[in-house]
């Protein structure tokens, strides 16, 4: 496309892009936005090397003259976006680029890819947190996604709630919490169950976390209060009957004077088993495959389109697909959340207006300005404002929109076309 745009002249007509879903996963009620912080920090090191430019020329990509644009190539235009952590639904205009079409026609896998993960890895999430109904949990999905992605999930599953993870190395990148506990192979390397236990707390005291499920769990327990005392900070169940388990472990614990360990359980959880596990006393919760693939939808169905360019008079002209179940609305869009009694009630994109009513709030904040990143969005600091405006816009959100049986989305999304 940037090939032949640069051979016919539209190249550099002034163009707006959107990045949007037109669906939520079925049964969903709401999405939660997630890889801003990271796309920014992709978008300021988004180069083409001599390396690259070399490939291309010689793979006959692209003609001379445009590996010649691609070596210059650097981002001019403007960004804005809903902020990260804030929840969207279908038709919602997370994202929205402003440059010339060569510039933002480059950004649509970087865009896509990035946001279709991490927003869907949030969303999933951000349920499990509402299910969970106050009780910490982990992330724990680095093996089960691939090496780059798990550090995103982590990052993804954090700004949605989540109080930790597993991933030092997104710890170390993000600024997230990190916590861990031993592995089976931990336990069965050692010639008793009472060694593996005495090596632990010997290196990390007794406020570390025992697994307790490698051979027979009441012998375990009974084994870790002994060798950490009634001190123990927590034991791990990561299979079985959780609900009794839990249960049985409790008035174990209970009974040996342990009554501040706490219990948290692992084992292949989701949203559905953690929410089954309420009026069990379960003290916190590690998910690692469900989170990292967004509970069954490890993607967000989000997409990047042409709304609007500049034709070769200067004007601005709307345009948009008309295909069956594909159509879009053409436009430079500006949306905001109206609310009823402090909660959420409609979403409102305007086209061509920038109208905010009384009771509505805007979405859309500049993310980057004439190719200057704002440097609130990246980093571990990024990361947190993201954390915590997840917590106000989830928090405006109707009490519908926590229910995890089979819905709509718990607002709807409705275009003013007359501003």
């Amino acid at each position: 496309m940037l090939d032949a745009a640069l051979r016919d002249g539209t190249a550099l007509r002034e163009s707006v892009f959107e990045v949007f879903t037109r669906r939520l996963p079925s049964g969903r009620r709401y999405g939660v936005v997630a890889g801003t912080g990271r796309f920014l920090a992709e978008l300021e090191r988004f180069r083409f090397g001599d390396d690259e430019l070399s490939w291309l020329e010689a793979e006959s990509v692209v003609d001379k003259r445009t590996v010649d644009w691609l070596a210059d190539y650097r981002f001019t235009g403007t960004i804005h976006g809903y902020r990260e952590g804030e929840v969207y639904f279908p038709n919602s205009p997370v994202l929205v680029v402003e440059s010339s079409f060569a510039e933002a026609v480059l950004l649509e896998t970087l865009a896509l890819s990035v946001f279709n993960y991490d927003s869907a890895v949030a969303s999933a999430a951000a349920r499990m947190v509402a299910a969970a109904d106050g009780r910490p949990l982990a992330e724990m999905g680095s093996r089960r996604t691939g090496e780059w992605s798990a550090v995103a999930a982590a990052r993804a599953a954090f700004i949605a709630g989540f109080d930790a993870t597993s991933n030092l190395e997104a710890g170390r990148t993000w600024g997230i919490p990190t916590m861990g506990t031993a592995a089976h192979a931990f336990t069965l390397l050692h010639d008793s169950e009472e060694a593996a236990f005495r090596s632990q707390v010997d290196a990390l005291g007794p406020s570390t976390t025992l697994l307790v499920d490698t051979y027979d769990i009441p012998e375990a327990v009974a084994t870790a209060v002994r060798v950490a005392g009634p001190e123990l900070g927590s034991v791990r169940i990561d299979s079985g009957d959780l609900p009794q388990l839990v249960a049985e472990v409790r008035a174990q614990l209970d009974s040996f004077g342990a009554t501040s360990t706490k219990i948290t359980v692992t084992n292949d959880l989701d949203e559905f088993t953690i929410a089954a596990l309420r009026a069990a006393p379960v003290d916190s919760y590690g998910v690692g495959t469900s989170v990292v693939t967004g509970s069954g939808h490890p993607a967000a169905s989000m997409v990047f389109k042409l709304v609007a360019h500049r034709n070769d008079a200067g004007d601005w002209v709307s345009v948009g697909k008309k295909s069956a179940e594909k159509a879009t609305v053409g436009g430079r869009k500006f949306p905001v959340r109206a609310r009823r009694n402090g909660f959420a009630s409609e979403e409102i994109v305007r086209v061509g207006s920038t109208e905010v009513g009384p009771s509505e709030r805007t979405l859309l904040v500049p993310l980057v300005v004439d190719g200057v990143v704002d440097q609130r969005w990246l980093g571990p600091e990024g990361t947190r404002l993201a954390r915590e405006h997840r917590a106000a816009a989830v928090g405006e959100l109707p009490r519908a929109a926590f229910s995890l049986g089979r819905g709509e989305p718990v607002i709807q999304t409705r275009y003013d076309l007359k501003g």
